[in-house]
Formats: C-alpha cells, structure tokens, sequence
C-alpha cells in the first residue's frame, strides 16, 4: 500500500496530524494507532478517568512502570498512556493550559528557531474552539472545543476561598495575561448540543469528524514495528496488524507521533539511536544518533490527602454511590452533573519565591481522595490537592529493554537526581499546605493522611521520598532545536530523510503546566509548515 505519508500514533499529535494533512484532497495519508478507536462511552464521559487511569486490565492505556528510582527510595513509578486514537487526551483530566509564553522564548532561545510565544500563539488560536472566555489571546473556531466546567463541587470553590485567604489571586484564566492565581480550570469538552458535556479527546476533535475522507485511512488495533529505511531515506512503516504483518509505504514522509516513550522507542528499534544501546539489543545501527532518548523531563507531583465527613464527592460509601448513579443519568440527560468533572477540578499557579517572573508550583485540586494513580482505595470520602514543580532540573532516559517491538520502553525518568529538585519539591508542598492549613478549607478537613504532623524539611523529603510519583507530563526525549538535538527546527530527524517525529518527546524543555494544549499545538504548527512546502 503506497501513501504520501504514514503516520505513526493516533494521539494528540497524530490525530492533528492526520486530519491536517489529508485536508488536501490530492494528498493520501495512512494512520497507523495500537488502540482502538475512542469513540466508546468510556472514552465520551470524563468521569471515566477513574477507571481507565489506574491502568487495571489496560483499558486504552499502555500503563507503563518506570526503572527503580533512587530518589524515590527505589520505588518504581507508573506511567499512564493512552493506547487509542486520542491518546493521553482520551484519558487525561481534560485540564485546558498553554504553559507560560516564557517558555516558548526559552526554546527558541535554546536553538529551536520559530518556536518562541509569538511564533507559537497563533497556532494555538488555530486549535482552539475556546467558548469559556474570549479575548486576543483566544479563539472560538478551532476544532478543540475548550469550556468552563459544566457542574464543579462547591469544595472546588472552598480550595478557592482558601487561596484568597492566604493571598493568592484569583485567575479565571491561566492561559490569559497572567498565568499566576488559583481559579477552575478551563476543560477541552463539548459544551452543547448532542456531545454536551462529553470530552473533546483531539481524535473527536480533530479526526473523529473526517475519518470518511477518501484519501485518509486509519488503521486501528495495528502495532508498528519499525521504520522502513533505504538508503538514508525513511520509506515506509513495517506493522503487525490483526492479521499478521503488513508493510505501508510513504512516498513523501514517515510520521512518528507516538509521545516521549514510544518515539524514541521506534526509532531504536528502526535503528536510529545510541550505538551502543542498539548493538546491546542486537539491532543493526542505521544511524548513531547519541541523543535519541536522552532529556526526558516530567513533572514529579506529591499528593496531600485528606478524609472528611462531606459526601458530595468522589468516593466509596453508600450515600456517595447512590449520588454517582443519580449524576450519571443527569450527565447523560443534560451534559452535567459530577459525570462531566475532568477530576481536577481547582488548580492554582505560584510562586515559591515573590521575587521569581513566573510561577514555578502548579496546584490541581481534586474533589476525591486520589491514592497511587486511584489504584490504593479508601472507604469514605476525601479531597486532594497535587502539587508539583514546572521546570525540573532533573533529566532522564529512555532506553529498550528488548528489540520485541511488543516489550514496553525502558523508562527513567531520574527523579530527583538532580539535588535542586528536592528543594522545590519542599517549597512546593509547603505552598500547597499552606493553602489547605486555611480555614475555608480546614473546616471541610477530619484528617490528613501521609503527612500529618510531618513538619520539618527532613522528615517531609523522606515523605515526598515515598509517596511522589509523576503527575503524566514526561516530554522532551527527542528534542529539536540545536545541533546536538535529534531533530531540526522542523521536527526533521537529523540524518535521515523524509522522517519526522511530532509530539511531546520534542519539547527542549518542560513548559509550566499540563502538556497536552502543546502538544497539539506543536502538531498544528508543524502539519501547516509542511503543507507550505509543498
């Protein structure tokens, strides 16, 4: 089968991606994704996370462990990504945030010419179908539907009150003028008619709609296994399908979009990467491309948790159970109620410091008592507040731990390797209990778990030591920007023709805040500069 281009993961990027580039009717694209098609109840209803995030029976999610982190007492973290058109979108809280425009500005400043705020602002515009708030810095038309929450728990609103207590100020907008404050968070869901109140994944945005065009085929339930090189040149994509293996061809480009583990991870197993790593693993190396994998950055979260007698939330208890089955059918009947909470309902953007430009701790407040991923269970009722730090200095790696294209990366994200981490994670957890400590929330409070009475530095580093884990924003493991980057400005894999990779692995840098606007963002930006090439 012969197409123009092959994309690889129908994420957040490749669902962009695809429906972009076949927008050009003389243009034939193949999408190849290992999941299924998202379009199923559990995907529609963002109540849905509680069950697909935990990574029990895999339900569209790879749900990978990362190697024994010496900084987290040797624990194993766990990794959730989505495994199905959509992705992470599919499965992810919803939470609708740019980063900070400073961010951009330091990636261009770092080598990425073209991507600084000014050059990547209009491309979110392009994405975005904002109608919660409008303004310069926002769109109504883009395909991504962006609203307010439809139905947020009043203790959403008391982490609120709690924050103006302890004089942070109130933000109805982090992707407006400032991004400093506490306020609801902004959802991509549908916010009227039939989809009202369902999740706006990128796949419902962006390729749901167009999956009928004649030149556009979408091939699901299919595993790619490699990328087909010939002389230096990338020309297609070898998959194991329903039915056994099965090779596309690409006439012009072959499109690696499947995020920061799994990109990295084909392009070894094509035998593109570290020399040594692939001779390890027995593949033949096509190119040595010493940085494939390398500078793997995430968000490293600790969780406060609470018990309270409030029932008016997630939880496990009689008088709980028989809300949820109450809200579900007002979700179904009307698009709100708790069945359309993206979970993270309360967030907040602070400074450890007055003095820093930006903030450098984001808080997500969660109407439910969140253990492990939700995979620790409690009886009762309980609230939460994450809280991590945006710019780690802490880097990591992916590796293979086999050349079985069906074993998972190896995964290490080196938490807190990096001693300057560890006292941000302190400041950060601090300005988190500072705020839970006020009394509009204090007064909702039985107990805190974990951390209760833990006071000084040293005992809460051996608490956060214990229990941090990520917080889903692992970027940057196939960079662009400099020389010494695997990719060029344009995404180009350096070294090989006709081969890019669109996703969050090539982000220079984390940027402050939830990583899925960027992502499809950067898929925007990049789907229009190829187009204009011709």
């Amino acid at each position: 089968m012969d197409f123009d281009y092959v994309i690889v993961g129908g994420g957040s990027a490749g669902s962009v991606m695809a429906a972009r580039l076949s927008e050009d009717t003389s243009t034939k694209v193949c999408l190849i994704e290992a999941g299924g098609e998202g379009k199923g109840l559990l995907v529609r209803l963002p109540l849905s996370t509680v069950a697909m995030l935990p990574g029990y029976g895999k339900l569209h999610n790879y749900a990978y462990q990362t190697e024994p982190q010496p900084g987290l007492n040797g624990r194993r973290g766990y990794q959730p990504r989505g495994r199905v058109l959509g992705g992470s979108s599919a499965l992810n809280a919803m939470l609708y945030v740019r980063g900070h425009p400073s961010d951009f500005d330091d990636w261009a400043a770092a080598g990425a010419t073209g991507w600084g705020w000014a050059d990547v602002l209009p491309y979110f515009l392009k994405s975005e179908g904002n109608q919660a708030v409008g303004g310069d810095l926002h769109n109504a038309d883009g395909p991504l539907q962006v609203n307010h929450q439809r139905a947020p728990r009043p203790i959403a609103r008391a982490f609120l009150d709690a924050a103006a207590e302890c004089q942070v100020p109130a933000n109805d907008d982090f992707n407006g003028p400032e991004q400093e404050g506490a306020g609801l968070y902004h959802v991509t869901q549908f916010g009227e008619g039939p989809r009202n109140g369902e999740r706006c994944s990128a796949a419902a945005a962006y390729l749901h709609p167009v999956m009928d065009r004649p030149n556009l085929r979408v091939i699901t339930k299919a595993r790619a296994e490699r990328v087909l090189l010939e002389s230096g040149r990338a020309v297609g994509v070898r998959y194991k399908g329903r039915d056994g293996l099965h090779e596309v061809r690409a006439a012009r480009e072959v499109l690696l979009c499947g995020g920061a583990f799994n990109s990295p991870q084909l392009l070894m197993l094509s035998g593109i990467g570290p020399g040594a790593e692939l001779q390890r693993h027995g593949i033949e190396v096509a190119l040595d491309a010493p940085q494939v994998g390398q500078n793997l950055q995430d968000h490293l979260d600790y969780i406060l948790t609470y018990k309270t007698r409030e029932t008016n939330l997630l939880g496990l208890g009689l008088a709980g159970a028989a809300r949820v089955a109450r809200e579900l059918w007002a979700w179904r009947r009307d698009g709100t109620s708790m069945g359309a909470t993206p979970g993270a309902e309360a967030g907040a953007f602070l400074k450890s410091d007055p003095a820093l430009e930006r903030p450098d701790v984001q808080l997500h407040f969660v109407p439910g008592l969140v253990d492990n991923h939700m995979r620790n269970l409690h009886l009762g009722y309980g609230f939460t507040c994450h809280a991590c730090t945006l710019r780690p200095w802490s880097r990591g790696e992916v590796g293979l731990n086999s050349a079985d294209p069906a074993a998972p990366p190896r995964i290490d994200p080196g938490y807190l390797t990096d001693p300057r981490d560890e006292a941000a994670m302190l400041a950060a957890v601090k300005a988190a209990r500072r705020i839970m400590d006020a009394p509009a929330m204090k007064a909702y409070r039985t107990r805190e778990l974990f951390t209760d009475g833990v006071t000084e530095d040293a005992a809460l580093l051996e608490v956060i030591r214990a229990r941090a884990d990520t917080i889903y924003h692992p970027v940057g493991t196939v960079r662009m920007g400099d020389a010494d980057a695997p990719l060029d400005p344009e995404c180009r894999v350096r070294g090989v023709s006709g081969l890019r990779v669109v996703d969050a692995s090539v982000m220079p840098t984390l940027i402050g805040g939830n990583t899925n606007a960027p992502t499809i963002m950067i898929a925007e930006k990049v789907a229009e500069g190829m187009r204009a090439e011709g």
